[in-house]
Formats: C-alpha cells, structure tokens, sequence
C-alpha cells in the first residue's frame, strides 16, 4: 500500500524530519520560503496532508481550486488563525494544532518580555555593544521594579495560566484576569488570582497586561487606544499571543506620547515585516517570534503533529482537531 503524500512547509527539527519521512511520502520544503498561494493550491491537488506553521497564509486565495486531495491541515502551532475556516471546511479539509507542549516556554518568554522593558534589559545590552558605557551610576537606566506589582492576563487558557504561576508564585505578583469564559474557582485559587467581567475593568488596575487570547478576525485590534489609554501611564503591555490583536499604530502613539511606560512584543501583525512606527519607538522590546523557540518544545511540537497524523490515517479522530 502506498504511503500517504505529506507536504511539509518550513523546515522541522531534524528529529521530526526523520521520523515523518520513516512513515510517509514525504516532500520537505528545503528553502525554508514561505509557499505562495499558487504554490499551495498546486499542493492542495496532489499530496495527502501539508504540515503548515503559523506563518504560512493560507487564507481563500491559497486554497482555491475545485477540489483538493488534501484532507488535512496539521498545523505545527497552537494558533490557527492563518487559516481560513470556511475555505477549509468548504474542501472537506480538517485542521490540527499542538497545544500543551509550548505553554511552559512561552510563558517563560512572556516573563522574559516582562522583566527586559521593566528593567531596561535591552537599552543596557545596546549600551555596551556600542561601547557607550561609561560606568555605574545612581541614575543610570534606572527602570521599574517587577516583584509585588499587579499583572493583568487576557486570556486566561493554558498558557496564561502558566505565566500566572510564575508571575505570582515566583515574583509575588496580584493577579487579575479576564477570559470569555467564567475561570474555574479552583484555578483561580491556584494563584489567589481574582476575574474581572471586561477588559476596561481590568486595564486601569494594573502594572502589567499581558496578552494570551486567541488571534483571528474576532480579536482583531483588541487593544486600541481606547483601551491603550485605559492603561495606567506607567504600565507595560506585553503580546506573546497574536501580532493581530493589538494595533500597532495606536500602541506606537501610545509610546511615542508616553500613554503608557512601555511595551514588549513577541508577535507582530503582518510579520516578519514590522511596523515602521514601531521600529521608531525606544521604549519597546521586540523579540522575532520566540515564544516556542527551545530545542524540546520545537520538537515537542513536531510530534504532536505526527501523532496527529498517525490517528488520522489510522482512521481514528486526531485529539488536537480545531476544525
């Protein structure tokens, strides 16, 4: 029996790689370019399953053709938001993603986010590269303390949980959340946090927002200067979620004017290309996309998909379906 044909789109870790090309037909992606729409739909017509990553567009325009031996999308990421749902269900295509496996790290990167713009970890590193360091001094890069402070979570899933524990069990922060959903109690209790019903009851109280909701057309330009400006005037925003939920040019404002004490970006809407108006602001850590970047998460990742791949065409339903 021939083995399915799988489409891989950006290079994987090694390891992944190899186990894939042990079970299936596989076609690996060895410019590690981004495919364009075209190059998807010729895809769509001739292999089994293609393994997208989150930064692969595949909106209408890419899967537009009559009809596609493509049955599934096993996604390498949590978000799939890159994907247009109705195109896909419109070509009976399912999608898969790989949650659990990345929380951990990206909410160390969100803390990493955190104490870099709070303590001006960034402008020092700069500071000595350049060789303008001329010494300690009382008043030198003095930022802003971190520990006992108030973090706000949007998004209160699993990796906003885990930035919760660490924020407060490791730092002694309050912490107030805001999710859709009501918050289990008991998970509440697991880090004394306490949920409030909207994000303009949460912004005000803060020191410390940090995004974690979905990205996508519902939570686009979540944060805008209406709610920017709700944010105390020294308090930090941190985005290690979707570069689309914030927009970027009212957040730019709202550094430039000192709005807010400043930001920490991870995502970026439109990435890899940035914002001109955020590259001119010098109260901002921005990091490329390295929420999930270690070498066991990365391949965490990569075999979550494999196993989602065995289950579909072992003909059982794959855990991790998102549509």
């Amino acid at each position: 029996m021939a083995k399915p044909r799988v489409l891989v789109t950006r290079r994987w870790p090694a390891a992944v790689e190899a186990q894939l090309q042990d079970q299936y037909d596989v076609v690996l992606n060895t410019h590690d370019k981004p495919l364009t729409p075209c190059e998807f739909r010729a895809a769509l017509t001739v292999y089994d399953a293609v393994l997208p990553t989150v930064t692969d567009l595949i909106n209408a325009d890419a899967m537009d053709v009559p009809k596609a031996q493509t049955k599934i999308f096993a996604n390498y990421g949590v978000g799939y938001s890159h994907i247009d749902a109705t195109a896909a269900k419109g070509l009976d295509i399912m999608v898969t993603n790989t949650p659990d496996v990345l929380s951990e790290c990206t909410a160390d990167l969100a803390m990493t986010l955190m104490l870099m713009v709070a303590r001006r970890a960034g402008d020092g590193e700069r500071e000595i590269r350049e060789g303008k360091w001329t010494g300690w001094r009382p008043t030198h890069l003095v930022g802003t303390k971190v520990s006992g402070k108030t973090l706000g979570i949007i998004g209160y899933g699993r990796i906003g949980q885990e930035v919760a524990r660490r924020a407060h069990h490791g730092f002694g922060m309050k912490i107030i959340v805001q999710s859709r959903s009501a918050v289990n109690p008991d998970v509440l209790a697991q880090c004394s946090a306490t949920q409030v019903d909207t994000i303009e009851d949460l912004l005000p109280l803060c020191d410390f927002v940090s995004l974690h909701c979905p990205g996508g057309a519902t939570n686009r330009h979540l944060i805008n200067a209406a709610r920017l400006n709700l944010m105390k005037p020294d308090a930090f925003l941190i985005n290690t979620a979707r570069g689309e939920v914030i927009n970027e040019h009212d957040l730019a404002r709202a550094l430039w004017f000192d709005t807010i004490g400043g930001a920490a970006l991870d995502v970026f809407d439109g990435e890899p290309n940035i914002s001109p108006d955020l590259m001119g602001c010098d109260n901002l850590v921005m990091l490329p996309h390295l929420g999930s970047a270690t070498h066991t998460t990365r391949e965490a990742m990569g075999f979550r998909v494999v196993e989602n791949l065995a289950d579909f065409f072992g003909g059982r339903a794959p855990r991790d379906r998102v549509i």
